[in-house]
């Protein structure tokens, strides 16, 4: 268990289950990762066989392979327990640098900085793409090297959002000069997101419970912004947990237009 627990943190393109699969076989952003070949447990011929047919398909279409090994050479390179029998060896995926062309017009865009655990990120991804968010800037070291983790704890959303690379010290101007407004997460001279009125374009800064957003960033800002709790509670949200009640929230807002 330890074993796998540290398996985590480490580089790996193994996508594991057929939702991440699917979702970088659906993939219709800005994504260059490419299925190289796939696993197959040889005992769920038949209990796989819908997904067996779409695999097989697609492997005729974009030249990957298509192997049927047993399951216990499966479960000894696999991260987690629910691949379902089926695994995919990939490419690594080049993020973009982020640059103004790039950018939407009247958009709703996020910035992660310093989120430290892959499960964590992959839930964070997951949420930022269920409220509609239309793309996700990360700082040059990210956990996208543990790309099969981050795609299974997404549901498979980290290889359908699109995704940029920009330091900490260019994304606010490079948002500012498309026009739009910077929202940071945080408490001191803030404002609940509950009452605010933020409508697009909006950048969301978004930073790791341990580090929160740097000085530097915070400094620029438009809004500092806030989650009000239910009760008196010291604690702090994880950043996945933060990420969902603010990008749903800033969603509400603007789901009329």
């Amino acid at each position: 268990m330890i074993q796998k627990e540290n398996e985590k943190f480490s580089p790996s393109n193994i996508f594991e289950g057929m939702t991440s699969i699917s979702a970088l076989l659906n993939s219709q952003c800005e994504n260059d990762r490419r299925i190289e070949r796939i696993w197959i447990d040889r005992d769920k011929k038949d209990t796989k066989a819908k997904e067996i047919g779409f695999l097989n398909a697609k492997a005729r279409e974009l030249g990957f392979d298509v192997e049927y090994v047993a399951a216990e050479k499966i479960d000894k390179i696999c991260v987690g327990s629910s691949h379902g029998g089926i695994i995919a060896f990939c490419t690594e995926r080049a993020l973009p640098a982020l640059a103004t062309e790039k950018i939407k017009a009247d958009g709703f865009y996020v910035f992660l900085e310093g989120v430290e655990d892959p499960y964590n990120f992959g839930y964070t991804l997951r949420s930022l793409y269920a409220a509609g968010v239309d793309g996700v800037v990360l700082p040059p070291r990210n956990w996208m090297s543990a790309a099969g983790v981050v795609a299974r704890s997404s549901a498979g959303a980290s290889e359908l959002i699109p995704m940029f690379t920009a330091s900490a010290e260019d994304v606010l101007g490079i948002f500012k000069s498309a026009g739009y407004q910077v929202l940071c997460a945080g408490i001191r001279d803030s404002v609940s997101v509950f009452d605010g009125n933020f409508l697009y374009p909006v950048l969301l800064v978004i930073g790791g419970e341990k580090r929160g957003i740097s000085r530097k960033i915070l400094d620029q800002a438009d809004q500092i912004v806030r989650i009000d709790y239910g009760r008196e509670f010291r604690g702090s949200l994880s950043a996945a947990s933060a990420a969902t009640v603010m990008a749903f929230e800033i969603y509400r807002q603007n789901r009329k237009k």
